[in-house]
């Protein structure tokens, strides 16, 4: 029988990091639920727009790796994609921060539409945290938090993306969502750091660079901390030792 590994979180909040995707392929409504009967605070997913401007889950920018088949998503209209039936996991197996993906496809794994995966955190009280892919122009960013909102789940979501400028647009829309910057590199934290603060953003950052220095300083300017994705118990209960709000992974509970 598949399970999670339980680790000595303290009073961090962990997250499934695109779905539980140790279990079921990675973005998909299967991960999605499988995440919502566990005890997880919150679904990570990522989203990236259609040539048809419509919103669509999935992480690569091109079908290549889960599905095999030759697809830039946003070159690519929303029923193409939808059709493209994805690989399953080998369950249980990681390579870093993601899971290895057999060479069998199954009929019901499809990539999910936004509605579809703010449905299954709303079902099951979890919070969405959710990826804006690749910059976005302004108008699709408030689409994005429209379609939320007409669902009534803005107040449990937090937006997380690479692009600041796809979270100034969040706050810009409306200063009270919060939104997590994310990234690996520390020349690319302290340029932006000016930013985060004027726009009261919180941190969302590759486990490694995390120390209890960056911790508390976050912690002292009112914002909290993210950290993705620790890859076994010992980095996760360091994690949550030195006082991180989150921890992001694929298999740790």
């Amino acid at each position: 029988m598949l399970s999670t590994i339980k680790f000595d979180k303290k009073d961090a909040k962990v997250i499934a990091h695109r779905g539980l995707s140790s279990f079921e392929t990675e973005n998909t409504v299967a991960a999605f639920i499988v995440a919502g009967n566990h005890s997880y605070y919150g679904i990570e997913t990522d989203v990236h727009k259609t040539k048809d401007g419509k919103f669509i889950i999935t992480h690569d920018d091109d079908m290549k790796r889960i599905s095999g088949d030759d697809l830039v998503v946003e070159e690519t209209d929303f029923e193409t994609l939808r059709n493209c039936k994805l690989y399953a996991v080998k369950a249980g197996v990681q390579d870093g921060d993601a899971t290895v993906l057999s060479n069998k496809k199954r009929a019901d794994l499809v990539p999910p539409s936004l509605g579809e995966y703010i449905e299954i955190c709303k079902k099951y009280s979890k919070v969405a945290v959710l990826e804006i892919k690749n910059l976005m122009e302004r108008e699709d960013v408030e689409k994005i938090i429209d379609i939320i909102g007409e669902m009534d789940y803005l107040d449990k979501t937090i937006f997380i993306s690479f692009s600041i400028d796809n979270l100034i647009f969040v706050k810009e829309k409306n200063e009270d969502l919060v939104c997590q910057f994310l990234t690996y590199k520390q020349e690319i934290l302290d340029e932006k750091m000016p930013t985060i603060i004027k726009y009261k953003m919180d941190l969302d950052i590759f486990y490694g660079l995390i120390t209890k220095e960056l911790v508390d300083k976050t912690h002292a300017r009112g914002a909290k901390i993210n950290a993705w994705t620790p890859g076994n118990i010992k980095e996760g209960e360091r994690l949550a030792s030195i006082g991180v709000d989150y921890i992001t992974s694929n298999f740790l509970e």
